[in-house]
Formats: structure tokens, sequence, C-alpha cells
């Protein structure tokens, strides 16, 4: 009977309720726990902890009972109002918590600084909470399948990440945040607001890593804020050619004068606006100004156009699914790989019992890295020794780019009725998932090497001898038609001629088709790890749960997706801008690991801007896309080896098949049981998987692939099968 007695208690206790992931830490640190007592006591590693108070993660037993145990005997010694309502106007101001060492930087100097705003000090004239209208506008009124995110309950952080400000005819200014929460702003300068939104307005957002920052606290100012605050309420032809405000500006100067500094891009459509660190922290807010086209509509669609308690949930839910943008949604991308995997960290005591910064394993480190010489950009200093209109050939220069690939239709695939377009789901998300990159060692030049798929990096070899016909399919070989698909190695789809330089994925799947490869030099990194995984799994979660939100789960059947995603967008418009966004943020987080130089005055063989960075780290990007466009082979062999069914056009993460019927199940076998063919596409909602990206008719391709032919150019008929359209720019008119 006992046993049956501890099989009760131990049921029990893996459902052993806990507090929200905030409270957690407030409990810990209220008591002066740190983080490695806690794990001690527990019997875990201190970033477990870590995770559980980030809520990345929940405990599992036994651990869970006993940690359940810990905080509800922390809420008795620490109860607070606050746990259970949203903060009150007299609600005391949170206790401020001694900075970690990583918390102790310089301040920012970069046109992307890391700052981190401390909890908020102890308010004067605490915000006050405004009561929604009785009968809202029209335009604010809305039916949501997902309700607004919500803030902390408490804490330095209680009022969530950002607020957009809106100012009456009256000249009052009204801060619209997370929730719903609705917030008069009392400051009456640019200056004001920065004190008043560190001192008191209780905005930012916990660090996504127990080495990295908290988030600096978003303002967004709609052009009647910009105007109240003496900005214009858009930028002229040439301020938005310079990318900011003049030197001289009146808010420039008030700003000057309050000891304000700003970072090298200015104040421009996104700025930071910050003082140096004092104590130990820095003060630093950030503006976002849609009105000077902060907000790209590639990314963010409408969002400009959004009412400001709209526009609030929009850029709330991306700030707590992704993290607070800090720029465009490619630099958010790129900081979000240092937000989730930090540079550095704080080393343990010293004889003098102080800590200090050190290398945090396993991250890209802090300096920024000379990329080999295939690997660097035209112009980069690496080559300044070339002949100055020298043009590097395949022999000298990495090439990894996605697909752009396409070819004439069939007679029998003419016979057919329809194109059916398929398009792969964060793509380059699913390839950076596992992709083993190098870290923060140099690459290392080697000759004659034998290959090893284990270890990143890029290789001169003769991939001319593979077949693209003759493949080897699990153990057997088999051989299909003759060119019909593209070749692995290159974008074009060409096969290539002679040797050329490929990142590690793109050899190993030479190997994988069953052929020698024998390199003949090499640039390989030794230190190597998946530095992108936390990037893809915060990516992913955000993706997949906006998306079941709006009615599009996991594991429907095909049918059930194909009709789930028929009008997704339409349910929830705002929450489709968040779903464009994310895509945005994977697409143009990976670009900016290879920014190139823009701007007047950079000359060939000049260092640019982004060379100063450690992410700038074009190896990474190419093992990406590499991945990418093999993912994307793999995916078009294997059906074509189960089915004869090959694609007619392949741009990026896009395939065009012909088809019998208009639906991706005209292409795609499933069988009774919702199974597929192994290792092709698949439909669903999970990165890697497939969506219906278009249909037209197989006449209207051929009515393109005419229109568009020219000097043995076939038209990319995956450009256009979503809509259809070929515009006067295509077809040169």
């Amino acid at each position: 009977m006992s046993e049956l007695f501890d099989a009760v208690d131990a049921l029990v206790a893996s459902r052993s309720s806990l507090p929200p992931p905030a409270e957690r830490r407030r409990l810990r640190q209220a008591h002066a726990l740190t983080l490695d007592e806690v794990a001690a006591a527990l019997g875990v590693r201190r970033a477990t902890v870590g995770d559980w108070e980030m809520g990345q993660t929940e405990p599992r037993p036994p651990q869970r009972d006993a940690y359940a145990r810990l905080l509800k005997q922390l809420a008795q010694l620490y109860p607070t109002a606050e746990s259970t309502e949203a903060p009150q106007e007299d609600a005391a101001a949170p206790q401020t918590v001694p900075p970690t060492a990583s918390e102790t930087l310089p301040a920012p100097t970069g046109p992307e600084p890391e700052a981190a705003a401390g909890p908020a000090t102890a308010s004067r004239h605490p915000a006050t909470k405004k009561a929604a209208p009785a009968n809202p506008p029209a335009t604010t009124s809305r039916k949501k399948a997902a309700p607004a995110p919500t803030p902390a309950s408490g804490g330095a952080y209680a009022h969530g990440p950002l607020l957009v400000l809106d100012a009456d005819g009256e000249r009052n200014v009204t801060g619209y945040g997370i929730g719903g929460l609705i917030l008069d702003v009392p400051a009456k300068t640019l200056p004001a607001l920065v004190e008043w939104t560190l001192a008191e307005a209780r905005l930012g957002a916990e660090r996504l890593h127990g080495s990295g920052k908290d988030a600096d606290p978003l303002l967004v100012l709609t052009k009647a804020a910009c105007e109240r605050y003496g900005l214009p309420a858009e930028l002229s032809h040439e301020e938005r050619l310079a990318g900011r405000l003049p030197e001289g500006h009146k808010v420039l100067k008030q700003l000057q004068r309050a000891e304000w500094k700003l970072t090298k891009r200015g104040l421009g459509p996104w700025a930071r606006i910050y003082r140096p660190a004092h104590g130990g922290r820095r003060q630093c807010v950030q503006l976002c100004i849609p009105s000077w086209h902060a907000l790209d509509d590639r990314a963010w669609g409408h969002a400009a156009q959004l009412d400001p308690a709209e526009l609030a949930r929009v850029l709330g839910l991306y700030a707590q699914r992704v993290m607070t943008p800090v720029g465009s949604a490619a630099v958010t991308g790129l900081q979000l790989m240092t937000a989730l995997n930090p540079p550095s960290r704080a080393s343990e005591l010293d004889a003098d019992g102080r800590r200090h910064r050190e290398h945090r394993p396993g991250s890209l480190g802090t300096e920024p890295m000379d990329p080999a010489p295939c690997e660097a950009t035209d112009g980069h200093p690496v080559l300044a020794d070339l002949p100055r209109f020298h043009v590097r050939g395949p022999d000298e220069k990495l090439f990894e780019e996605a697909y752009d690939w396409a070819r004439d239709l069939t007679d029998a695939e003419c016979t057919k009725r329809h194109l059916v377009g398929l398009d792969v789901n964060l793509a380059f998300a699913a390839a950076a998932n596992g992709a083993v990159v190098g870290l923060a060692s140099p690459p290392v030049h080697v000759t004659d090497p034998a290959f090893d798929a284990a270890l990143p990096g890029s290789w001169l070899v003769d991939l001319s001898h593979v077949d693209p016909n003759r493949v080897k399919v699990g153990k057997q070989w088999r051989d299909l038609e003759g060119d019909l698909l593209p070749s692995p190695f290159t974008p074009t789809g060409q096969r290539p001629t002679g040797p050329a330089w490929y990142a590690t994925p793109t050899v190993a799947y030479a190997v994988e088709l069953g052929y020698e490869v024998a390199p003949l030099e090499a640039w390989v990194r030794s230190e190597s790890g998946r530095f992108l995984d936390g990037w893809y799994k915060r990516l992913r979660d955000a993706y997949v749960t906006t998306m079941a939100e709006l009615g599009v789960a996991e594991k429907l059947s095909p049918a059930e997706f194909l009709e789930a995603m028929d009008g997704y967008k339409s349910r929830d418009p705002e929450l489709g801008i968040v779903v464009d966004a994310v895509k945005m943020t994977v697409k143009g987080g990976i670009g900016k690991l290879r920014e190139k130089a823009r701007g007047g005055g950079w000359k060939p063989g000049q260092p640019w801007p982004a060379l100063a960075r450690p992410t700038w780290r074009p190896d990474i990007r190419a093992a990406v896309i590499s991945r990418a466009r093999v993912n994307m082979h793999r995916k078009m062999l294997h059906l074509a080896a189960a089915t004869g069914q090959y694609p007619v056009a392949v741009l990026s993460d896009c395939a065009v098949y012909a088809a019998d019927g208009p639906s991706p199940l005209d292409v795609l076998p499933y069988d009774t049981d919702g199974r597929t063919v192994p290792g092709s596409f698949r439909l669903g909602v999970s990165p890697g998987m497939v969506k219906h990206e278009g249909t037209q008719s197989v006449l209207w391709g051929a009515d393109v692939l005419e229109q568009l032919a020219g000097d043995g150019h076939v038209a990319n008929l995956a450009r256009y099968i979503k809509t259809g359209e070929v515009t006067t720019k295509d077809t040169g008119e």
C-alpha cells in the first residue's frame, strides 16, 4: 500500500503549481539567494534555474515539487499586493537589485549599442493609468482570435517593454502599452520624456539569457507625439537620405543641454538616447518613429497606419515572443543572436572578491574577426592586394546563395492543367537549426585536407564529376531523368565545371549522394558549435504560436492544414503582421551576417562599420544558405525518385510543379494514414514543412515563358506563381 501512496504523491508533485517566471525571480532575489544556491539545493545546473525564471523551460519531477515548496515559503515571507493584479497608482517603487558583472558595461559607442536599462528608480510622481473610454471609437474596438499580450504583474518592468505615444489637440500625451494599458505621460520635452521613462514608466524587458542584458524601454512616437516634442512629423528628402535629423536641430540641442547622448546613427527612425554608465548601470531609451519609415512595410505591412493601441498590441506581441525591436527586422534578427548567446559572462570571484568580464564558451566572442579571403565580399580589406578591376571566379570566391533556377516544360508537363507552388516555412531558420558553425577562433588554412563533414569552413574542391542524374537514395543508386533537377552545388542549378569554393554542408551533401571528394585546400575552424539553435527555437516558437492563434495549428492533417491556411491572415490582420515580421527577422538576420558596405565615401579596401561587429560572419551565413539549398534539393530528389515528378522552377524556398489538379495534394502523394514520401515535402506549419504558395494554369506558365524569353534565358515561374502577375519591370517595357 505504501508503494501506491508514494506513486500518488509523485503524481501530485509532478503537477505542483508554480508562480509566473517573473515572480520566481522576485522571490529568490528578495531572500538574497543566488542562482547557484538554488541550483545546488535542487541538484540542477545554474542555467536550469535561470531558464525556469525566464520561462524558457519548466521544472520536472522530482525537482518541481521541491522548487514549488521553496517558492511557497518565500511567498509567505515576501508577499506582494501586485502578484495578482496590475500595479495601482500608489504602488511602491520596485526594489532595486544590485547589478551583476554582466550589467556593468561602458556606454554605447556604435550604431547599434548594447544597452541595458536597470530597474526604474523610485517614482516621485507615479504614472497615472487612464480609464478606457466608455464608448471607444469603432477603429479601436476589435474581436480578436488571440488576447493582447499582458505585462508582468510587478517589478521593474511592470508596464511591459514599450509604449506607443500619441498626443491630442490639447497637447496631452498618452502612452498605450500592452494588455490595454493606458498611461498619462507628463513629460513636456524630449529630455524630460527620457527621464520619465527611466525613472517612472517601469518599461523594459528581462534578459533572454542569464549572461545577457535587459532590453531597453522602447517609445514609439506617432506623428502627433513627434510634433508635441518638437520633432517633424515626417523627414524631409535630405533628412531621409541622411537617415537622421541635421546637427543643430533644436531637439538635439535640448538633449545636449540635458547631458543626454545619441549613438553614431543620430536621431533617426530608430534612435538610442543614453547617458554613460553610473553606479554600474546604463540609462538608455530607444525611440521608434513610424512616420519616419521606421517600420518597413516589407516586414511590418500596414503597422505604421494602425491606431496607437493596435500598434502597441502588434509590437508588444513581437517584443514578448521575439525581443523588443531594436531597429529593422534584420537588425533585430542579428541582435537576437547575441541576446540569446551573449559573448561574455561574469567570472568567478577573484582574490579581491571581484568579478570581471570573460569570454563565454559557445559564443562568437567580443572581438571582430577577419574572414578567409574566399569568404570575404568584394572590397573587403583582406582583398586589398587584388588588382582594382579583378573579377574573382568560383575558384577564388565562396558563392553560397539560394536557388534561382528554371527550365522549360517537358511535353508531358504541357499536357497537365496546373502549376502548383510549394513554399518551405522559415526555410533559413530550419537550416540554422543544428548547423555547426565556427565560433570565436579565426579560420586556419590547410592544403590537401581530408574532408571532414563535422568541421565548419570553406573547401576548394572539384564537384564537376558528380552526376546530378545518378545519385544514391538511401543505399540504392538511382538514375533520374536527365537534367530535370537543378544541381545542388550552385544557386543557378548549373553543373559545376571545375574547382570551386563550397561551405561544409554542400561538400557533405556530395558525399551523401555517393561520391568521393578530394579538396585541394580549405579554410577551417576548429572551435565550433550550434550557435544558432537557441535563435531558431525562439523564432520557431514565435511563428508557430502566432500561427496557432490564427487557426493554423500543428499536427493537422494535410487537408485540414490547407483549409486552415485559406485566408488565415484575415482572421486577425494584426497577428498577420506579427507572422510576417517574424519571417523577415529570420531572413534579415541571416543576411546581416554579411552586411555589405553602403553609403557615400567608402572605397574598396577600406573597412566599413559592419566589420566592427563580432557577428559579421559571412561563413555562418554561407553555411545556413548552403544547408537551406541542400535541404531543398534533398526534398525534390526524394519526391522525384519516388514519383517521377520534377520541379519546373525553384526560387529560394519555393518550388513549382506541374500537376493535374490545383492543390498541393495533387503533387504530394499522401496515403490514408497521412504519410507521404520520407525525406520529401510535407504539408504543415512547422519550419521546414511546406505550405501552398499559389496555383496558376499551365497555359499561364507557357505564356510567361514566351513573354520573358530571350538570350537563352528561362523565366523563373516561382517568382510569379503566388499572384500570377508579371510586372513591366520583369518584361523590360
